[in-house]
């Protein structure tokens, strides 16, 4: 939002909210219905029935540039600028979509108005030079005056503040203008459009063609990173002066006053307002190195609409935690399976998100690998071969911890990553499971004055050294299941056993619970009991009456930068344990490996987290202390 928002400021169609795209649908239902059934070649338009579909394809275009950028920012090759992007900014542009409603419903209106609006030719040539013409002379002229009025103070305060308030761009950064803003541009844009249509020159393909020409050129200019080589302009030098560049741009967010230009910079060079370091960012950006991390976590994709929700996926689903209840997912069955395609013929770790901690650099990696493969034990072989590969390039790449994050899924896998170290026993990076954080987090979280806790789920080397740390502090041990008792009895021996009980009563009101719990053994639960996941996978919510925790989870220090999306289904900057004991051990420099049977001492590792700022998550009922 501006400082002082003037009048004009919200889109028309906000209190819609998800609903805003019903305002096209009497358009887009008159033209398609016209199209396709109606016989006449008056009723049969082409070029208002193509209005939706560009519409469409606008949207996917403007989306490859959004995950194409924030790839490309997270490795950090050519990045121009290195500021953080946070969830302030992501919320402020969020509603980018909204320019091109706006748009489709005035093509729609304006099609119907003008003379020659409707069954327009394919293609004209003359009417494409024209636009070509009436772009690079009136529009970018006038463009040029308005954006420095809209720098004026009065004007700023009240429109153009909105925009600027993003320092670190992404493409869509481009369209996120308060709606008077959009009127005006709009304006200026439809001059070469109205201009071909009075004259009879106006075509489909220049139309389209001028409108993706405008969205290629906004999502360049605002990327964050530069791709233009330089012996483009050294061909032909001229050029500079009719073509910007990312960091051109980029520089307009960072100094305000100098270049005002739209994709041309000439006007700039005219009125003296082009920076001075223009030349000299643009070269360094374009030799700058992928950046190479101290601390790596490795993920995979969980269900198959998950990319949706990853960084590099949709920004505002990225923004929230992880939730499969979006009724338009269904609608985009056909490209979560191309994206799935795309993902299993890509078949490399690819990097989602760069932090920063300190003077401590962070990557995240995910394997093209989903949940469904892990219970496969035939894809056991190409999973591990995945990780491995991941281990020794991180590694190569100077790391110095990889954490495993929800790889860490069981010792039939991998043995907690201990198969890896055996594999390399001279490994200098760091293999770190995160486990002894977990247990920590876990052990923070019982409640004060708690005698007895149920244990139910599949158990796992956190389960194991949690119910022992609870019956040495006298807790008494509640197993769900006959062959779980025995498993934890055969793991204790003669320590802590007389603190494992196996009940019918089930009166405890905490359950420590994890993957494989059913609905049924849920039902078992005392009203108002509270179940805390020692898994790293939620479970179904089924009780009502009962309340759930968070799996093992901190919130992060305010100190740790970039952080605009949500991991899986955590809230904003929550992070779970196992990823966080990856970054302390790191931070710590703790030599040795936490993975297979090994775990770091409990106490040391929590110490260490909330040194660093971590801090436990707050629940309704008491904390222990540990």
């Amino acid at each position: 939002m501006a400082s002082k928002p003037g009048i004009l400021t919200d889109w028309p169609w906000t209190p819609l909210g998800n609903l805003k795209y019903i305002v096209l649908a009497p358009w887009v239902i008159r033209h398609t219905y016209s199209f396709i059934f109606k016989d006449g070649e008056k009723e049969k338009d082409l070029s208002s029935f193509l209005i939706f579909p560009f519409m469409l394809s606008r949207m996917v275009h403007n989306q490859i540039w959004i995950s194409l950028s924030r790839y490309r920012t997270a490795k950090g090759s050519n990045r121009i600028v290195d500021k953080a992007i946070e969830f302030d900014q992501v919320d402020r542009e969020r509603n980018w979509d909204d320019q091109i409603i706006f748009n489709g419903i005035l093509f729609y209106v304006f099609s119907q108005m003008l003379p020659g609006g409707t069954h327009l030719p394919i293609w004209r040539a003359d009417g494409v030079i024209l636009t070509m013409l009436l772009h690079a002379g009136p529009v970018e002229f006038l463009y040029y005056w308005l954006h420095r009025a809209l720098h004026h103070h009065y004007l700023y305060s009240r429109y153009h503040s909105h925009h600027h308030s993003s320092i670190v761009t992404e493409p869509i950064t481009s369209v996120v203008h308060p709606f008077a803003e959009h009127i005006a541009y709009f304006a200026l844009f439809a001059i070469p459009l109205v201009t071909t249509l009075l004259t009879g020159m106006g075509s489909i393909v220049s139309f389209l063609g001028y409108i993706t020409y405008i969205d290629l050129m906004n999502n360049v200019g605002h990327c964050n990173f530069e791709f233009i080589p330089n012996w483009i302009f050294s061909i032909f030098p001229p050029l500079k002066y009719f073509m910007y560049t990312p960091s051109f741009h980029s520089l307009h967010h960072t100094q305000f006053r100098t270049n005002y230009s739209l994709f041309m910079p000439i006007y700039d060079f005219i009125y003296g307002t082009v920076d001075k370091t223009s030349d000299a960012l643009y070269e360094t950006s374009l030799k700058r190195q992928e950046e190479f991390p101290d601390v790596v976590h490795l993920t995979h994709l969980t269900t198959p609409e998950s990319i949706y929700h990853m960084r590099l996926g949709f920004a505002s689903l990225a923004s929230k935690p992880h939730s499969s209840s979006n009724w338009y997912m269904c609608l985009l069955w056909p490209v979560t399976l191309w994206s799935m395609m795309i993902t299993w013929i890509y078949g490399r770790t690819f990097v989602v998100e760069r932090n920063r901690l300190d003077k401590l650099k962070l990557q995240t990696w995910a394997i093209p690998k989903y949940n469904i493969q892990y219970c496969l034990q035939w894809q056991n072989e190409s999973i591990n071969s995945f990780i491995e590969e991941a281990i020794l390039q991180a590694e190569e790449k100077g790391a110095k911890v990889i954490s495993l994050g929800l790889l860490n899924q069981g010792e039939e896998l991998n043995k907690h990553g201990g198969l890896f170290v055996h594999r390399h026993p001279q490994l200098k990076i760091k293999v770190v499971d995160g486990s002894s954080l977990a247990v920590a987090v876990l052990l923070n979280t019982i409640p004060k004055g708690t005698t007895q806790v149920v244990v139910g789920g599949n158990l796992s080397k956190v389960a194991y050294a949690v119910a022992f740390a609870l019956c040495e502090r006298g807790i008494q041990i509640v197993p769900l299941r006959e062959d779980e008792h025995e498993k934890l009895k055969k793991s204790f021996g003669d320590k802590s056993e007389t603190n494992l009980v196996l009940s019918r009563s089930y009166s405890p009101k905490t359950w420590l619970i994890g993957d494989g719990l059913t609905e049924e053994e849920q039902y078992k639960a005392k009203k108002g009991t509270v179940f805390i996941p020692f898994s790293q996978f939620p479970p179904k919510k089924v009780r009502k009456d009962c309340s759930y925790h968070l799996t093992p989870a901190m919130a992060t220090p305010a100190a740790l930068e970039n952080v605009d999306s949500c991991e899986n289904w955590l809230p904003r900057r929550v992070m779970s344990a196992w990823r966080i004991g990856g970054i302390v051990h790191g931070m710590e420099g703790w030599e040795g490996h936490e993975c297979c049977y090994t775990m770091s001492n409990i106490h040391k590792v929590w110490e260490a987290t909330l040194r660093h700022g971590f801090q436990p998550l707050i629940i309704p009922s008491t904390r222990s202390e540990y």
